[in-house]
């Protein structure tokens, strides 16, 4: 068994890896660039070497840093993960000649595998079906629009060097193909170097199919069954799900044969997964699932076969890697239950889901049921502009796909990340869609759906979520009173006086909400009546979400996945920024836009004093009782801080 072993990766891949391989007592050493230098694979290793600069190109991808990093740290054997490095035949040749155990498949295996013309042809040799298209030397325009012609359109034109959906259009006639081949080649020539394409049958609802194979280097080979990728935006996968919904037992044994037969034929050792492309508009049937490629690695989704197999897919890798056999034949491996996993971004779905960076400086998933979360970082962690945006993947397992679509739904809404923008409130509706429930899937579902997969609409639940949290603290400091909400949306005390009116203006998301919650003494427990931008009834049907707050500071509820913020303002009586003991404080950073009083001037109870613009709301501070301006620190033009002490009232009398 290998001893020793660097992980030629970062994030939550070389976690995954660290902790395989801790628990079967192998020293771990992790890589890392500037930008890692306190990253969590870092302080999780044994041991940690720096390969460089931030960017991939002068670090991961440096092959000759990683082989010097094994060397210096006398380890036995690399485990490339995935990305980067880890599908280059090159660099698994490099570590071999180093003298190293390289942990993935033969370097020969990655090259007949690493183009998709030529996987094409030796798949078709092997008896595994294949996409109906072109594959061909000949790349002239004129050729290539024939063949398509040939093929009938709808077709796909697909870098044969692709991946990630670089290189590839689809074409619905012959008066757009010229303009989508040129695109599709340029693409392709920039992101691989190659312009080579090959031309499919655009297929009517695909499904997005994969098997799990393993190999050893005995000549045993054997499948792990399938896995559904369908959930797709752009080419990426978003949520994952095994086994298939709707493989039948003749299916499962045809597709998962085929696999078998693709791995055997480029003699395979390690982790695999085959690709298939399934037309799924008559369900999945053996003679309507063909093959896409070979990804010659461990794939991001590899917890749902684990899952439902009860299988360590890296444990298998380090003992095929050592020389072992494969730990299960065929016939002692099944399946149990269901499993799903979905990939949590930091992104933005209101921008177009650009990526978006920064320090986690709130961090929280939980859940309840058969669950596991897979990350590279910690609450406190910098998501770095220079690599992926995972943030983690979140797995849910149930003895039905019900029940693991339910746990993870839940996983997610116990998922809070602040200030960085993520995905989870988008991967909670795709979960909630009547379309995934039902298992009407197909590669373009998520495209078709629009808008509504990342609205971020306040509910009535966020809003009054935020507005138990402030008036509870508004509550305490006041009457040491406590809080509850009822059914109807009132929140209800316990005090032992009375109390004015509250009003509130409210940022909440950048837009504008006003508010005002009324004593109500009319029952034996002091009552809040609330009316918010006018509505005085609320539907609550789960209860209220997480909510988190600074006192008298920004409060941050987290509903469905969505992080929603909220900026009070409070008019306590008829102003907001009026204390009981006449000191009238800024509520919030903002600007000074009018003085109305000056130092020695009387004043009546609510009169205004200062008018304060913030988030582009003005707000008016009022006197809370009469009495004389003792203090003025308000300058018109002037910004001030929140807490800033701009008035001082002296009560009447006094």
């Amino acid at each position: 068994m290998i001893q020793s072993l660097l992980i030629a990766n970062r994030g939550e891949i070389a976690c995954r890896i660290i902790r395989t391989a801790r628990r079967m007592g192998i020293r771990t050493i992790a890589v890392y660039s500037d930008a890692d230098a306190k990253a969590l694979h870092v302080r999780s290793a044994d041991e940690a070497v720096h390969i460089g600069p931030s960017p991939a190109n002068e670090s991961y991808l440096v092959g000759a840093k990683i082989i010097a990093a094994a060397r210096e740290t006398g380890a036995e054997a690399i485990h490339p993960g995935y990305g980067f490095l880890s599908e280059n035949a090159d660099f698994a040749q490099s570590v071999i000649d180093a003298g190293l155990i390289w942990v993935g498949p033969k370097p020969d295996s990655i090259r007949a595998m690493g183009l998709k013309d030529a996987a094409k042809k030796l798949m078709e040799a092997a008896g595994v079906p294949t996409t109906p298209g072109y594959i061909g030397d000949n790349q002239d325009p004129d050729h290539l629009a024939k063949e398509a012609e040939k093929i009938g359109y709808p077709v796909l034109i697909k870098a044969v060097a692709g991946g990630g959906g670089k290189g590839m259009r689809k074409v619905d006639d012959a008066a757009g193909f010229a303009d989508s081949l040129a695109s599709a080649q340029r693409e392709a020539k920039a992101a691989f170097g190659n312009d080579i394409v090959l031309i499919e049958k655009w297929i009517e609802s695909p499904r997005h199919i994969e098997v799990q194979v393993f190999g050893d280097s005995h000549g045993n080979v054997v499948h792990l069954f399938e896995r559904d990728c369908s959930l797709q935006r752009r080419h990426q996968k978003v949520i994952e799900e095994a086994p298939a919904p709707g493989m039948d037992a003749e299916t499962r044994e045809a597709v998962c044969g085929a696999a078998v037969r693709a791995a055997q034929a480029v003699n395979y050792e390690g982790a695999g997964t085959i690709e298939f492309i399934a037309d799924g508009s008559e369900g999945l049937r053996a003679d309507r699932i063909w093959f896409m490629e070979m990804n010659t690695r461990l794939q991001v989704e590899h917890p749902v076969t684990e899952e439902i197999t009860g299988q360590d897919l890296v444990e298998w890798q380090l003992r095929v890697a050592s020389g072992e056999t494969l730990p299960k034949r065929q016939d002692e491996l099944s399946i149990d239950g269901w499993a799903i996993e979905a990939r949590l971004y930091a992104e933005d779905p209101a921008t177009g889901f650009l990526p978006s960076t920064g320090r986690l400086e709130h961090f929280e998933a939980a859940g309840d049921g058969d669950i596991r979360v897979e990350t590279g970082v910690e609450e406190g962690d910098e998501i770095s502009p220079h690599y992926d945006p995972m943030i983690a993947k979140l797995i849910a397992h149930g003895e039905t796909r019900d029940e693991a679509i339910d746990a993870l739904a839940d996983l997610i809404e116990g998922t809070e990340v602040w200030p960085v923008k993520t995905n989870a409130g988008f991967l909670h509706a795709l979960l909630e869609m009547k379309e995934f429930r039902s298992a009407k899937l197909d590669t373009g579902l998520i495209g078709r759906t629009g808008d509504s997969l990342t609205d971020k609409s306040l509910s009535d639940a966020a809003i009054l979520a935020a507005m138990s949290w402030r008036l509870e603290e508004f509550t305490d400091a006041e009457f040491e009173g406590d809080i509850a909400i009822s059914p109807t949306g009132l929140f209800g005390f316990r005090l032992n006086r009375s109390t004015e009116p509250a009003r509130f203006k409210i940022a909440a998301d950048g837009n504008a909400i006003s508010a005002s919650a009324q004593p109500n003494n009319r029952t034996d427990n002091w009552k809040w009546d609330l009316t918010i931008d006018g509505r005085s009834e609320f539907e609550v049907v789960d209860g209220l979400p997480s909510t988190h707050g600074v006192e008298n500071g920004p409060i941050r509820v987290f509903e469905n996945g969505h992080a929603h913020e909220f900026i009070f303002g409070m008019t306590r009586g008829s102003g907001a920024g009026a204390a009981s003991d006449g000191a009238i404080v800024s509520p919030m950073p903002g600007k000074i836009i009018a003085v109305e009083v000056a130092e020695g001037q009387k004043v009546t109870k609510g009169d205004r004093l200062v008018t304060l613009e913030a988030m582009k709301m003005e707000h008016s501070l009022v006197a809370p009782f009469d009495g004389t301006v003792a203090e003025l620190n308000a300058r018109p033009g002037g910004q001030v801080s929140e807490g800033t002490l701009l008035v001082q009232i002296e009560a009447a009398g006094e």
